[in-house]
């Protein structure tokens, strides 16, 4: 093997290690300004826009114990990896093909599995991590609510009537 294919695998290698997940993408119609603006979006995410060779990338996912996405690896391919949020990231990509409609998500891949493209645009329509968290404490406290107005009721039906206070 020739030292730039190498050079090449191991770049596209180090890439797909920077996350659980890895999202390809087809970018024919980006131009360079979007990618620049989609980058920029994606940096919040701690996650990164790569433009790959097919070939190298099915030598690298391959090395790395990915499942096999060889449909998706058909005309240029870009990835997306990086950050923790892939939810996140999802929802970056989905905003980003509403507004240019220029992007198209291929296949993902996530904690080794194959995702489809319109299970990534599910996910990117569920609400963020910390939505979620303040929803769910949200419904903790509403019945911790609900259960201490219940016992105080009960509380007070079966206290006995209290004696008024001595006259002075």
């Amino acid at each position: 093997m020739r030292a730039e294919k190498k050079y090449l695998i191991s770049e596209v290698e180090t890439h797909l290690k920077k996350s659980d997940y890895v999202i390809l993408a087809n970018f024919t119609k980006v131009t360079v300004a979007d990618v620049a603006d989609l980058r920029a979006k994606l940096a919040v995410e701690k996650a990164e826009f790569h433009v790959v060779k097919n070939s190298s990338l099915r030598v690298a996912a391959k090395a790395l114990g990915l499942p096999e996405f060889e449909s998706a690896l058909t005309g240029p391919t870009a990835v997306v990896v990086g950050g923790k949020n892939s939810a996140g990231v999802a929802k970056v990509l989905k905003a980003f093909f509403k507004e240019k409609q220029k992007l198209e998500v291929k296949v993902g891949v996530l904690d080794r599995k194959i995702v489809s493209a319109a299970d990534l645009a599910r996910i990117a329509d569920l609400p963020s991590f910390e939505a979620l968290r303040s929803q769910f404490l949200g419904l903790l406290t509403s019945n911790a609510a609900a259960f201490v107005r219940v016992l105080d009721a009960k509380v007070k039906k079966d206290a006995p009537a209290a004696a008024p206070a001595p006259a002075a």
